[in-house]
Order: structure tokens, then sequence, then C-alpha cells
């Protein structure tokens, strides 16, 4: 996928933070220093980013699911427009200690969840008084809160995505210790040695976010298109073979 440089300009891809919150291994991606402040050099952006774009789509393709993080202010709504789409799980609030590390703890909140259904729907839960009622139903909603867009993730995810490696520090630690590859807007405050495939970006400017997610959605929503294609090629040989 072709990056255009103008788009990244013009939506501040470039900028930086102040020159004495640098990160020294973000000196590679920094271009210049203008009125105290870094800017980034979007030719490298543009390499980083199809770099990522690559290697997501490959992921994709091979069935495996990404975990999308963005849980500052700024990104939240930009990641759900983003990634809700393509059916990938996402957290957006609080990052649940041990998501990653202690997956089976948190699948047994997912069950939780799942009872909590099962009892609305087959009326269980009208045998219980008001008030446990109300508890039950504050329950679902912090667990929604918390879990809703990674209900039906079975399994750990083939990647992760994180919009700044400094909120989500824990989150890319998880990672890291499984082994699972990771991906990051990076700005110059952050250290990209954190992740595997680091996107030098300005990851507090609302429109810089959408636009490399806008980047990211794209790429997988083609790799999920080529994937169905292929797949139905393959079933339509196997046919044929019988």
């Amino acid at each position: 996928m072709a990056i255009e440089i103008q788009k990244l300009l013009d939506a501040g891809v470039h900028f930086g933070h102040l020159t004495r919150k640098r990160h020294p291994n973000m000196s590679p991606y920094i271009f210049m220093e203008k009125n105290g402040t870094h800017i980034l050099d979007l030719n490298q952006t543009a390499f980083k980013l199809e770099e990522s774009l690559r290697a997501l789509s490959k992921i994709t393709k091979s069935g495996r699911r990404i975990l999308f993080v963005a849980t500052k202010k700024q990104a939240k709504d930009i990641l759900i427009k983003h990634i809700k789409p393509l059916n990938m799980p996402y957290i957006t609030e609080r990052w649940p200690g041990g998501m990653l590390t202690n997956f089976v703890t948190i699948r047994k909140a997912v069950k939780k969840m799942a009872i909590i259904d099962k009892m609305k729907q087959d009326g269980t839960i009208s045998t219980l008084s008001k008030r446990e009622r109300l508890q039950v139903d504050r329950k679902r909603a912090k667990l929604e809160r918390d879990l809703g867009s990674i209900s039906d993730m079975n399994r750990l995810p083939g990647a992760l995505f994180v919009v700044d490696v400094v909120k989500e520090n824990i989150a890319i630690l998880e990672a890291k210790k499984l082994g699972i590859p990771t991906f990051a807007m990076v700005d110059t405050n952050s250290d990209p040695n954190l992740v595997d495939f680091p996107i030098p970006s300005n990851d507090d400017a609302s429109k810089s976010i959408d636009t490399i997610l806008s980047y990211v959605s794209e790429a997988i929503s083609s790799a999920i298109s080529e994937k169905g294609v292929e797949d139905k090629e393959k079933n339509k040989s196997q046919v044929k073979s019988k």
C-alpha cells in the first residue's frame, strides 16, 4: 500500500514532543528541531508504516486476530471507528492486568458475562430479588465495559497494536513476555525498541491517530477480503478433488 507523505503532513503526524522529552532511541526518526519541538522524518514514518502494514496483513491472512489497545481519551473513539467494523478485538478502557499473561482468568470473567446473559435469556434472572438483579446488572455492565470487545476472543491474539507505547506499557510487556508481535505508534518521547514494529508518529493528535489507523484498518480489511477469496478457491478445489 502506497503511503502518501502529504496526507501524513496534513494530519500533523510529523509533530513530536518538546526536545527536552526526547527519548534517545528515537534519534534516527527525528528530522529536525523547530521552536523547541522535534519534527519526525515522514519518510521514515512511511517506511516503517508500510513495513507494519505488510506484517499485519500477513498475520490477518493467517487467520489470527489482532488486539488493539488505546485507552487515552483522544484515541478511544477513533480506534473503535476503524477497528470495530473489522471484527477485531480492542480495549479502550483500563487494561485488565494479566489480560494476556493470565488469559485463563480473563476467560473466566468472560464466562461470567455469558452466564448472566443466559440467565436473562431463559428467565432465570426473574427469580432473583430486585436488589440481586440490580447487583447482577451492575456486574454485567462492569464486565462489558472492561472486556466487552474481547468477549469472543477464545485464544491469545496473533499480534498487539497500541497507540501509545508509554500509556500502554503494561500491555506491551505482557505481549513481549509471551512472544506476541507488537506494533505501535511511537512518539519522540518513547522508546521504539520496546516494540517489534514501531511507527514513528504523533500519538497525541486526533487527526494523526485517525490517519495512521485508517491505513492500518484498510490494510487489514484488504487482507480479510483476500483471505475470504483464497478460502473459497481452496474449498472449491477440495470439492472438485473429491
